[in-house]
């Protein structure tokens, strides 16, 4: 998708009672003793009223290194599940690092045809990011299978459970704008404002290394976006370093505003007297880019993931600590064809 003109969205068709969702092995193996969180999973989808299927790769022990398969190998499954009719949603069952690994081995042409909602964070964010680039289709960064539906949703307090279970459902299968994301107390505003804008982003260092790839968006699309991240594990200079990405390749001095996931198991952060705190990193790299942050809002590693999707318009008031999506994700399901 050559230019840098916004992509016409490509929305997937809206679910209803009864659709199938399969579970597939986008990256990550499983292992035995996460069995127990996907049957979970599977149970959350089913009570969101879809049938659940898990493809055929998901076995528990199955692994070619760190992968549940080779890359050549998923990306042939994940295929398959993109072409046939009856699959109508696909969502991850972990994160890992193999997406890198097939990127160029996706039928494009069966999601132009078909689009489908693809669900999952972490590894499946270059999805995302590389899809919308390729066909302006909608990302859905939520939660995954086994350690998300499975796992943190099972932590969670039963309201918050309840809460996210309706909002996943009404993504999926609503064509009304979701609206106001329910806040926390935990959202914080880093620095005040307002935007509106298209909604990129994922993992950080994922989308620093999709923009090193040749499926990078162009720099035109984050005119006016509004930019989530979110990271986990490594160090506070990772972070610091894939900012500095993003502002030597002048994404931000595109972006319109800033949502930051809750930081999780990042070592050198706030230590008194030693460590920035992310606040303090962010701030810093943006410099005097006068635009809106709201940080530590509930998408990524650290827990149960708000829906973040890629592509849709959203308005951010930081100062309001506020994030409404402004625009469904889906389609309505009468409608046949690849229509945006």
């Amino acid at each position: 998708m050559p230019g840098s003109a916004l992509p016409q969205l490509l929305r997937p068709r809206a679910l209803k009672p009864g659709d199938l969702v399969v579970v597939a092995a986008l990256s990550g193996p499983l292992h035995a003793a996460d069995e127990p969180d996907l049957e979970q999973a599977v149970f959350v989808l089913e009570r969101m009223g879809f049938r659940v299927r898990r493809a055929p790769l998901l076995e528990a022990g199955r692994h070619r290194w760190w992968s549940a398969a080779r890359p050549a190998e998923i990306a042939e499954e994940f295929n398959g599940l993109l072409r046939d009719p009856e699959v109508r949603a696909i969502i991850a069952h972990d994160g890992g690092q193999t997406a890198l690994g097939y990127l160029d081995l996706i039928d494009v042409e069966a999601i132009i045809a078909d689009p489908k909602p693809i669900l999952g964070y972490s590894d499946i964010s270059l999805l995302h990011l590389v899809l919308y680039g390729r066909t302006g289709l909608v990302g859905f960064h939520t939660d995954l299978a086994t350690p998300g539906l499975g796992g943190h949703w099972q932590a969670a307090p039963a309201p918050r459970r309840a809460v996210l279970e309706k909002l996943y459902a009404k993504l999926l299968t609503s064509d009304e704008p979701i609206g106001v994301l329910p806040a926390t107390p935990s959202w914080e505003c880093w620095r005040a404002g307002r935007a509106e804008g298209r909604l990129i982003g994922g993992v950080i260092n994922r989308i620093v290394l999709a923009q090193a790839t040749p499926y990078a968006l162009p720099l035109g699309w984050f005119d006016g976006a509004v930019l989530f991240w979110e990271e986990a594990g490594g160090q506070a200079a990772h972070v610091w370093s894939c900012l500095q990405v993003l502002r030597h390749c002048g994404i931000l001095d595109r972006i319109a505003g800033m949502v930051v996931g809750v930081p999780h198991a990042i070592d050198g952060l706030g230590a008194p007297d030693a460590s920035p705190t992310l606040p303090e990193m962010v701030l810093d790299v943006l410099g005097d880019r006068d635009i809106p942050v709201l940080g530590n809002v509930e998408f990524g590693h650290a827990g149960p993931n708000l829906p973040m999707p890629v592509g849709i318009r959203v308005a951010l008031d930081a100062r309001q600590r506020t994030l409404s999506l402004l625009e469904p994700a889906v389609r309505p399901h009468t409608v046949t064809g690849p229509v945006g």
